[in-house]
């Protein structure tokens, strides 16, 4: 019985080993006669011979491998001419001094060998220069004669070099929205129509890499947490507000003014997050239908007149504001300097850095060509990528409905020190 065995396990050993030496022969000259075909043809073999073999050889081994993500899209900066920018020549530049000088007293007080690029990779620090280029940059343009546009511009020109920022990917074009100083109706005392807190920094908030934590390294509390009490003796309330609207649309804008009982005003500014995921609420109303508006205008429209819908709806946005109060001039952006009326942008720190100069190439929300030069002065949680930006529009309803409107696809130009004179660079 055993030698039967034996016999037949090496009868199936020689039918397999024949059966392999005849694959192997008929694959090889299978290949010798595609490879003496002409090039053309042999590009025209077909996928599925290609398919057969796999079959063949996928009863040996499977592959496992996992996939692997395509990285995102890089930053590329080309050199290019200041005068040649779409509308250089159309734009009264000079209408930029009031941001510009903002920015230069910032940059006065940092140390001349830092690069103005503070994230982003390395070779973007070097693109922007070092703060002592833009020192040197500002100190020129201030002599400038007040007024005088034409000799303004001429001084960029002669300051300055163009870089067109365009996508690894071929994509130049991005997306340019609005954002307004916001405006609430608050009172530091709860009661009557008073009910909303507006919260300053918790007590048990840690800061991690810009996010907020829990003193254990756990996510903090997300907003309809702390809407059903859990930071009750935890952080102080700096106002009451009466519109949980109005309040929620300040989160998303960051800052804004308090317009107080007695008609006196204040304003409040971002301290931190609680490091929860953003959800925008006009995304969720279009979803679900709600309405028909896709403006910041007809949502808050819509939220009012559907106040208990509309909390419900608030709540599936985790992300929460803390703010604190500030004096003097505003609202005060990321750069730590208060923003100007088109022409202070909100950018992405990884593509532009805070306190460059930018030519931006937009349209407003009308359509009409939006195209000036801007200051980075300001980041935002959804503006992040290449030729992305928020343009602020100031403060009141007709900033609130400008902004509220604006979705245009653009391009932008980084505008650097000629002293940071370099060849183009891909990020």
């Amino acid at each position: 019985m055993v030698d039967r065995r034996r016999a037949a396990l090496q009868w199936v050993r020689r039918r397999l080993r024949r059966r392999a030496r005849r694959f192997v022969v008929s694959l090889e000259s299978g290949l010798r006669a595609w490879e003496a075909r002409p090039a053309r043809v042999r590009r025209r073999v077909t996928v599925a011979a290609g398919f057969g073999v796999v079959a063949v050889l996928g009863g040996l081994a499977v592959s496992c491998a996992p996939r692997v993500a395509e990285p995102p899209p890089r930053a590329i900066y080309t050199p290019a001419s200041l005068t040649a920018l779409p509308g250089w020549t159309l734009d009264r530049v000079n209408e930029i001094r009031p941001a510009l000088a903002q920015t230069c007293e910032r940059l006065a007080t940092q140390p001349p060998s830092r690069t103005l690029a503070t994230r982003g990779p390395a070779t973007l620090h070097t693109l922007a220069g070092t703060v002592a280029e833009w020192q040197v940059a500002c100190r020129r343009l201030a002599t400038v004669p007040e007024g005088d546009t034409e000799a303004f511009r001429a001084a960029i020109q002669r300051q300055f070099r163009a870089y067109a920022i365009t996508s690894s990917d071929a994509s130049a074009r991005g997306l340019f929205t609005g954002y307004y100083e916001a405006h609430i109706h608050a009172a530091r005392a709860r009661g009557g129509r008073y009910r909303v807190p507006v919260y300053g920094l918790p007590d048990d908030l840690v800061m991690a890499n810009g996010q907020g934590t829990q003193a254990g390294g756990g996510p903090y509390h997300t907003r309809a947490a702390i809407e059903d009490g859990a930071l009750e003796g935890k952080a102080p309330v700096l106002f009451w507000a009466d519109d949980p609207s109005d309040l929620h649309i300040l989160h998303i804008q960051g800052s804004g003014q308090v317009t107080l009982p007695d008609g006196s005003r204040t304003r409040i500014g971002y301290a931190a997050n609680n490091g929860q995921p953003f959800v925008g609420i006009g995304k969720l109303v279009r979803e679900r239908g709600l309405t028909d508006g896709r403006s910041m205008p007809a949502i808050r429209a819509w939220l009012r007149a559907n106040p208990e819908q509309g909390q419900a709806l608030m709540r599936e946005n985790p992300r929460y504001i803390f703010f604190r109060e500030i004096t003097g001039a505003g609202p005060i952006g990321a750069l730590g300097v208060p923003l100007t009326p088109l022409r202070s942008l909100a950018v992405d720190p990884t593509v532009i850095p805070l306190g460059a100069l930018v030519w931006l190439d937009t349209t407003d929300p009308d359509g009409r060509p939006l195209r000036r030069l801007m200051a980075a002065q300001d980041t935002g949680s959804a503006i992040q990528g290449i030729n992305r930006g928020d343009v602020f529009w100031g403060a009141g309803e007709t900033a609130f409905r400008q902004a509220g409107r604006m979705a245009n696809p653009g391009r932008t130009w980084l505008l650097v020190p000629r002293g940071a004179d370099l060849d183009p660079l891909m990020m």
